[in-house]
């Protein structure tokens, strides 16, 4: 099974879909408005000068969004029509970003450069098979000294929606519409595996880099999954048996110069 060409062609057809969407809200981020949520800004910190390395960008709306602030920016994304709507935005925009349309383990085999910072969020880990490779991906991408921030939907949610935790030999093969409000049930192949937290921080410490902070947190910014609530000034919330369930988990990890 090629896993590569199947969620390649998945997010090939979503790439259109999102554009036209009001979850992404394409014509308020062009006109001015950052698609960055206070996890990750308040994580992240100062960007401004620094060379940012973005992983799984999609179509590169918070790599720019992070060019607004001043960073100097590289997406990658496995998607070739998410990649080229980035570059074309940059240039849209007059933006300090470059793009390249490659898978993350494909990056790390050829990248040469090191970066400040290496930025990830929101729905990428489930598409990785092997968190070992994607963590060395990062480390030789980091420069001494340098900091590695995750934000990602907590996998408490998916055991209650009936997925594993653990990691397992066989991924899970499903038929599904995207997740924006217009997917107007186009339904595409995808191949994705779970990814317990411990897996993820292991994979980190492994690869050499050293975890400074781990957040939980019971909102999110995105109106993503069944069930959820809206509170103001807070995000969307999900209870099970009337408690909190946490829906985002956040790393920061630093390369020891």
């Amino acid at each position: 099974m090629d896993y590569l060409a199947i969620n390649k062609h998945a997010w090939n057809q979503r790439t259109q879909i999102h554009l036209d969407s009001t979850f992404y809200d394409l014509n308020g981020f062009v006109n001015g408005k950052s698609s960055l949520n206070p996890i990750e800004l308040e994580q992240v910190g100062d960007v401004y000068n620094k060379t940012l390395l973005h992983l799984q960008c999609h179509f590169g709306q918070d790599s720019l969004s992070w060019a607004r602030l001043g960073a100097n920016v590289t997406g990658v994304d496995l998607s070739c029509e998410s990649i080229a709507k980035a570059k074309q935005l940059a240039a849209q925009l007059q933006l300090s970003a470059r793009f390249i349309n490659q898978d993350i383990y494909q990056f790390g085999e050829n990248n040469t450069k090191q970066y400040d910072i290496i930025f990830t969020s929101y729905g990428v880990l489930s598409w990785l098979p092997d968190l070992t490779r994607w963590a060395q991906t990062i480390a030789g991408a980091l420069r001494p000294g340098g900091e590695f921030h995750l934000v990602e939907f907590h996998p408490f949610n998916d055991v209650l929606c009936g997925y594993g935790y653990f990691p397992q030999t066989q991924p899970d093969i499903e038929d599904e519409v995207t997740y924006t409000e217009n997917h107007n049930d186009q339904i595409e192949t995808v191949v994705t595996w779970p990814h317990p937290i411990s897996e993820v921080i292991s994979a980190l410490i492994n690869a050499g880099l050293s975890i400074e902070a781990f957040n939980e947190h019971p909102y999110s910014p995105y109106n993503c999954v069944e069930g959820l609530e809206f509170v103001a000034g807070k995000g969307y919330q999900l209870k099970h048996q009337g408690h909190l369930i946490p829906l985002i988990y956040s790393i920061k990890a630093s390369k020891v110069g």
